[in-house]
């Protein structure tokens, strides 16, 4: 079975083909190969007219995913379109660009040994989260196994507000999850609700610094001393996971002294997306270990026929390097200042939009945009005629993405907004989604009731 959208439609009759020159117009099949050839300009402008249906992905302010980059960036990419990455032996420069960039987070994550880092880029930060998790099965595993005892019911600890990729880790490997509900107006993961949870089979506790609901940092720092002090009074070690997908590539350029990363000892491992806040187009992620002992070696591949041997830890084999030689691009071009400015930018365009939003009347703020460039906001509670999900569709027919969703468990009752700043969003886009958010607001005070359900819609990462 084809996994798609449950919105899309059934699919319909055969393509009809527009003539093209001197071509007669034809039909070609949907939904199996086409007998014979056809002519490139034909096949690309089949299939240009098709995308024209998409979304305008400027307006799209529910993905956290890069949408904009400099053209030459762009060039660059299209020079790396057939290089696998792999294939280090073919392609020794592109995989040196690889561990420049390693590198290069190890020194912004504050890793102890940063000249001799220990990480890899995968395809997004979702296979980056899996491979982090993976090292901290394999940890407990085998500490459990030197210690005599038996490693058969591991559990790892984290707030329900967790990216699905965790889910799909805790599924495919058998990990127990126990997940933090949220409660009242915690909305994420806190220090004694994640050591409640902790005993001897915990492989480790995921600290979220950005949380796709609402942008909010969860507090890793008191989360590590809460762990220090469990251990302290135990005797168990539990290494706690950043899943940074986001925030790695805010805090250390916009929250410098705030302690997340390495600075804490019992981080053993962050992973970001280099496609969000790297700035990269999808996709590309990155994880860095503390040192190599954090990384068991028996985890690590050796791979000879392709012309050398060498090592490997993904989940995948071949995939693009394009990503990976633009993500170097960015960290050449933008430097550290360079990814101040457009990240403090992000946040500023967040914080004043948000503010402006507050200032309508009928929206509450559950976050300001003031920790990721990412908040939420609801209707107050005397608001009974229409609800968030009507303000989402009304805006989507103006070309916004603007999502609505409900929290999860214990919050089930709350249903919000969400906006997304990223590079390219400007204060000129975010004076056009109020305005837009304004003009929409009469028409749904006149509303006698609301017209669409949570249940129609979906929640966008």
């Amino acid at each position: 079975m084809t996994l798609k959208h449950p919105k899309i439609a059934q699919p319909g009759p055969d393509l009809a083909v527009a003539p093209h020159f001197n071509l007669e117009t034809t039909t070609i099949p949907r939904h199996v190969l086409p007998e014979g050839e056809m002519p490139p300009d034909v096949a690309y402008q089949i299939i240009h007219d098709e995308l024209m249906l998409d979304g305008n992905a400027r307006l799209n302010v529910a993905t956290f995913v890069s949408t904009w980059m400099e053209p030459q960036a762009e060039r660059l990419m299209a020079e790396c379109f057939d290089k696998n990455m792999i294939d280090k032996d073919e392609y020794p420069q592109t995989a040196e660009i690889e561990m420049r960039c390693v590198n290069i987070l190890a020194n912004l994550w504050r890793a102890p040994d940063a000249d001799e880092a220990t990480g890899c880029s995968t395809t997004g930060s979702s296979e980056a989260a899996m491979l982090g998790g993976l090292a901290l099965k394999r940890r407990w595993r085998q500490r459990r196994t030197a210690e005599g005892k038996p490693a058969v019911k591991p559990n790892i600890v984290m707030g329900i507000n967790v990216q699905i990729c965790w889910e799909k880790f805790a599924n495919y490997w058998d990990v127990e999850m126990r997940l933090v509900p949220m409660a009242g107006d915690r909305f994420n993961l806190s220090a004694e609700e994640a050591v409640k949870r902790c005993d001897e089979n915990t492989i480790g506790v995921v600290a979220i610094l950005g949380s796709t609901f609402d942008g909010s940092y969860e507090p890793v720092r008191e989360i590590c001393a809460a762990l220090d002090a469990f251990q302290s009074e135990s005797g168990i070690d539990v290494p706690v996971h950043v899943d940074g997908a986001s925030g790695a590539m805010i805090a250390p350029f916009l929250d410098p002294k705030l302690e997340w990363d390495f600075r804490l000892p019992r981080v053993a491992s962050i992973n970001t997306s280099g496609h969000k806040y790297g700035l990269v187009y999808p996709g590309v992620g990155w994880v860095v270990w503390r040192d190599a002992h954090a990384l068991p070696e028996d985890l690590i591949f050796w791979v000879n026929y392709l012309g050398d041997n060498m090592p490997t830890f993904a989940l995948n084999f071949s995939r693009p390097g394009a990503q990976v030689v633009a993500q170097y691009y960015n960290f050449l071009r933008l430097g550290y200042d360079g990814y101040r400015q457009v990240q403090g930018y992000g946040r500023e365009v967040a914080t004043l939009l948000s503010a402006k939003i507050a200032e309508l009347g009928p929206f509450e703020l559950l976050t300001r945009g003031d920790e990721l460039p990412v908040f939420a906001f609801t209707l107050k509670s005397d608001v009974e005629n229409y609800t968030v999900f009507d303000v989402s569709n009304a805006l989507r027919e103006r070309g916004w993405q603007v999502p609505a969703y409900t929290f999860p468990k214990n919050r089930e009752d709350l249903a919000a907004l969400r906006v997304v700043v990223r590079r390219g969003f400007t204060h000129d886009l975010a004076d056009m989604l109020l305005a837009d958010l304004t003009r929409t607001l009469p028409r749904l005070e006149k509303q006698q009731e609301p017209m669409h359900e949570p249940a129609a819609e979906s929640f966008h990462h």
